[in-house]
């Protein structure tokens, strides 16, 4: 038996810690649901419970029914998945230099395509449009996540089976499993069925739970990167199958080598992390785990699998959902079956508690440097944020296991957000991390002897590196905040800092920008098929900037 009070209230403790309106969860293994639960409501502003009836958008989970409908295909005949996939759509166009794109290279991510931005109500669009775009590396040599990649997949499978990929989903997997509550296509009717997702009303900044929330954006999709809706009670049948390697009630719903296709390693992620086809892979306290996990915007999804243990924890949340739950609750029900004691599930962590690194190596004065031209630095991100700009000094203080900011007389706490990371919600400084850098970055034991917060860098006294960095006159005009209506990535800011152009996102990842051209740049690491590109200038700065196919455009705000 499972002792489900701790569960619920390590559930609530933590959904109360992030905001997060609703949350469905089930738990199974190979035979049966062991434990559903719902908490929180599917509508705020009405005050409406959730209930175990209520949809959720499970977003890139749907990229593992996508692989079982094209293994089911592969079984048939209809498919080979080491053709080229002009085999199957000869329309698809891309700059390759490489050998042709297969299948199986979509299915891995290791296609060379790039992510993909949505920037098309209709999949087509966006697939068609990839012909103005090129592979960043050989197919097949370098994990690379590509939504409009599994795009690509769902309409070579209507190719191939002359039946929209909808009805596919419905014949091959949701009639089989009983999954008659799921929707394999979300429209406008669907809408009352669903549990109501929400997004913080700041999208331009880091979250933090004392942000408002408003209603996600709704939207329309049959594409096959993920636009199933589904509940946890269905969610659990198809984790069910996927425990009993295929097979429901005894019956394949692939066969036997097809579900090790799927849970091949073919390609690492990282570290730890490896890509099946449509699965995560990997090793999680000993034991043999898969998986996926997927967002939309106001939904998240989480579909984790113990394998050795034949047990399956599903989570279906509404944004801003409880971030690293899921799988301490698989973990808690792993040893709960077999019987053993399980590990305490924590509270919440204190927000402003360092824990990985002595709060004394960031305590100190940090000056800032201008490192470019006046002409330059006066158009920087940072001196738009405030009337008056950043001071021209910061200085930070650390007790035994905090980090505070002293300014205007007063001391702001930071939150850790990474390795090096803090983060305010202070208004003079919650667009960007604080983050620091070190001269020499083996020494871990070191002061750090630089700051970063966006477009502005401040050193330590102790800082003995260049000062001056060269800068490409013509890059000033790239310089500023960029938006469009897309409701995944709507505004990303471009800003000049050490000489570097550097692409911010406004969950605070930040991605260098490398010169692809007179206006035209790579996005991160060698290898990357992710560009941008500027133009539209006028009085001295690009109105427009598309990234990866997207159009964005210069917007007032800082």
């Amino acid at each position: 038996m499972i002792d489900t009070q701790p569960l619920h209230h390590y559930i609530r403790q933590h959904m109360a810690r992030h905001k997060t309106p609703g949350l469905a969860l089930a738990l199974t293994d190979r035979s049966e649901t062991l434990h559903l639960a719902t908490f929180g409501y599917s509508d705020l502003e009405a005050g409406t419970s959730l209930a175990e009836a209520d949809l959720f958008e499970i977003g890139s989970i749907g990229k593992t029914f996508t692989a079982i409908a094209l293994l089911q295909a592969v079984e048939r005949g209809e498919l080979d998945l080491h053709s080229p996939v002009t085999d199957y759509l000869p329309w698809f166009r891309i700059k390759n230099r490489y050998s042709p794109i297969t299948i199986h290279h979509l299915l891995t991510h290791t296609s060379g395509l790039i992510e993909g931005t949505d920037f098309t109500p209709d999949g087509r669009g966006e697939v068609w449009a990839l012909r103005q775009t090129e592979t960043g590396s050989p197919p097949g040599e370098r994990f690379h996540y590509s939504n409009v990649g599994y795009k690509v997949l769902g309409l070579v499978l209507e190719a191939a089976t002359g039946r929209p990929y909808p009805e596919g989903l419905w014949a091959g997997i949701f009639e089989p499993l009983g999954m008659g509550d799921s929707l394999a296509e979300i429209t406008h009717h669907d809408w009352p069925r669903m549990a109501k997702g929400y997004r913080p009303l700041y999208d331009d900044r880091p979250f933090h739970p004392s942000q408002p929330l408003y209603p996600a954006s709704w939207l329309e999709t049959n594409t096959s990167d993920g636009s199933v809706a589904s509940s946890a009670s269905d969610m659990a049948k198809f984790a069910r199958m996927l425990l009993n390697a295929g097979k429901v009630e005894g019956r394949p719903v692939i066969s036997t080598s097809s579900f090790e296709l799927m849970t091949t390693r073919h390609i690492p992620q990282d570290e730890v992390w490896y890509y099946g086809y449509g699965l995560d892979i990997f090793t999680r306290e000993g034991y043999a785990h898969t998986g996926h996990a997927g967002d939309m915007p106001g939904y998240e999804a989480f579909m984790w699998l113990d394998m050795d243990n034949s047990l399956a924890c599903v989570m279906l949340a509404t944004h801003p959902h409880p971030p690293g739950i899921s799988l301490p609750i698989l973990d808690y029900l792993r040893a709960s079956r077999l019987g053993e004691t399980p590990a305490e599930l924590p509270a919440p962590p204190d927000p402003f508690r360092l824990v990985e690194a002595d709060p004394a190596v960031y305590a100190g004065l940090f000056k800032k440097v201008d490192s470019v031209s006046p002409a330059i630095q006066s158009g920087r991100v940072g001196a738009w944020h405030s009337p008056g700009g950043l001071p021209s000094t910061l200085l930070f203080k650390s007790s035994r296991d905090s980090l505070s900011l002293e300014y205007s007389d007063t001391l702001i706490p930071l939150e850790p957000r990474g390795k090096d990371k803090f983060f305010t919600s202070h208004p003079d400084f919650d667009r960007f991390f604080f983050q620091f850098g070190y001269m020499d970055a083996g020494n871990a034991n070191q002061q750090a002897d630089e700051l970063y917060w966006g477009p502005d860098w401040f050193v330590r006294d102790t800082y003995k590196g260049a000062l001056m960095f060269d800068i490409q006159p013509a890059w000033e005009a790239f310089c500023g905040h960029y938006r469009s209506h897309n409701p995944w990535e709507s505004n990303f800011r471009v800003f000049e800092r050490k000489g570097q152009l550097i692409l911010a996102w406004p969950s605070g990842k930040e991605e260098p920008l490398h010169p692809f051209g007179d206006s035209s740049f790579r996005i991160g690491e060698q290898g990357s098929p992710e560009r941008i590109s500027f133009d539209q200038i006028a009085a001295g700065q690009a109105l427009r900037a598309r990234r990866s196919c997207c159009d964005y455009f210069r917007f007032f705000t800082p």
